[in-house]
């Protein structure tokens, strides 16, 4: 509650009076997947948070490229690239997933660790690719089960999930936060429901105050994450990869495995599968014709106005970019790293150009050679 009013006091400063849209800034901040020794309610939690993300990272890196290929007319085969983490996802989310079980185990007064663990494994071991028993060299000797994260597999401790994802906090002293003298504990409590006075009235004349609203963490935390997810589809997002170097703060150390772990968990390494098996270089056709006329001068000077046969006869005279591109209505795709063979061919071109006017410089000093030298003989 106090780190959302510091939220809000530093989006209250970007408040302007004078403009008519409301201006805010929003960083989200992610560690990334935890893969520990031990990992437990607090570790799912925040694995399942960066599963949703990195679908949207993953939905949000190609599907604006693949709507352009549909535009520009190239053909293509649609990729969901999010469904690699569909079948993880669906098993947290489903109705009878490992929310919803933990969900209803805690709505049950005499459920325990074990019940929970049961139930479990008898709804999800088998039925889906996700859930696994503990992995073999696990560290954690007490640890219940495994599931299959985009990072990687983890294995899972259950203990005492059930008491942590209960979030019931006393109506009494709910009531004595809103009455107490400190300004800011009434306002940080202003929206909680506590003791409605109807239900105190009830409880003195003895009646039933009546169903009492349950809230747990679990439903707490999906509905948020929901909601951020709705903010991320309606905003144009930038991501930021942070790397860790080494975990001993040491300058100038560099531990290439923990650094290999965080480019695949982080999604880097998919977004480079992305771009190879696409087209992530364009251009269009004035700019492409104008920087590569010179590998095949003749031929597209006979071709204009036309920029498209231009560009289609300077690609076809090159044998290193053999499908490598594609030709859009307005634009030249290139699959990643044919850029540069392209630069190679345009610099021997000019290379070629060069060494001919060499040779007519050179041509023209030997010949002037020649004839000083026969006059001086005669």
């Amino acid at each position: 509650r106090v780190f959302k009013w510091l939220i809000e006091k530093c989006n209250d400063t970007l408040v302007d009076a004078s403009l008519k849209k409301a201006n805010f800034c929003a960083v989200l901040d992610i560690a990334g997947f935890e893969i520990f020794e031990y990992n437990g309610f607090e570790q799912i939690s925040i694995n399942f948070v960066n599963e949703k993300l990195q679908q949207f990272f993953n939905h949000h890196m190609f599907v604006l490229e693949q709507e352009e290929y549909v535009r520009e007319g190239i053909e293509w085969e649609m990729v969901d690239f999010g469904m690699d983490l569909e079948a993880t996802i669906h098993l947290m989310e489903k109705p009878m997933g490992l929310l919803a079980i933990l969900e209803e185990e805690t709505m049950f007064p005499k459920a325990s660790d074990k019940s929970f663990e049961d139930k479990l494994k008898e709804n999800l071991l088998g039925k889906t690719t996700a859930f696994l028993k503990k992995q073999p060299g696990c560290r954690d000797k007490s640890a219940h089960f495994a599931i299959a994260h985009y990072a990687g597999v983890v294995n899972y401790n259950l203990t005492d999930w059930l008491t942590k994802n209960k979030d019931q906090c006393n109506d009494t002293v709910v009531d004595q936060m809103k009455k107490c003298d400190n300004a800011l504990v009434v306002y940080l409590f202003r929206d909680h429901p506590g003791q409605p006075e109807e239900a105190v009235k009830d409880k003195k004349k003895g009646k039933d105050a009546g169903p009492k609203v349950f809230k747990t963490v679990s439903s707490a935390f999906r509905s948020q994450l929901d909601a951020l997810l709705t903010t991320l589809n309606s905003t144009d997002p930038h991501f930021i990869r942070c790397i860790v170097p080494n975990n001993f703060k040491t300058p100038g150390l560099l531990d290439s495995a923990l650094v290999m772990h965080q480019l695949t968990c982080n999604g880097v390494l998919e977004g480079i599968r992305i771009c190879r098996r696409g087209f992530p270089n364009r251009t269009v056709y004035p700019d492409f014709v104008h920087r590569f006329i010179i590998i095949k001068p003749k031929e597209v000077h006979a071709c204009a106005p036309d920029l498209k046969m231009g560009a289609k006869i300077i690609l076809d005279s090159c044998e290193c970019m053999n499908d490598k591109w594609r030709l859009g209505h307005t634009k030249v795709f290139f699959r990643a790293g044919a850029m540069g063979a392209l630069e190679e061919t345009r610099e021997e071109s000019i290379k070629a150009i060069l060494n001919y006017i060499q040779a007519l410089g050179r041509g023209y000093l030997s010949r002037s050679e020649e004839r000083r030298v026969g006059k001086e003989c005669r």
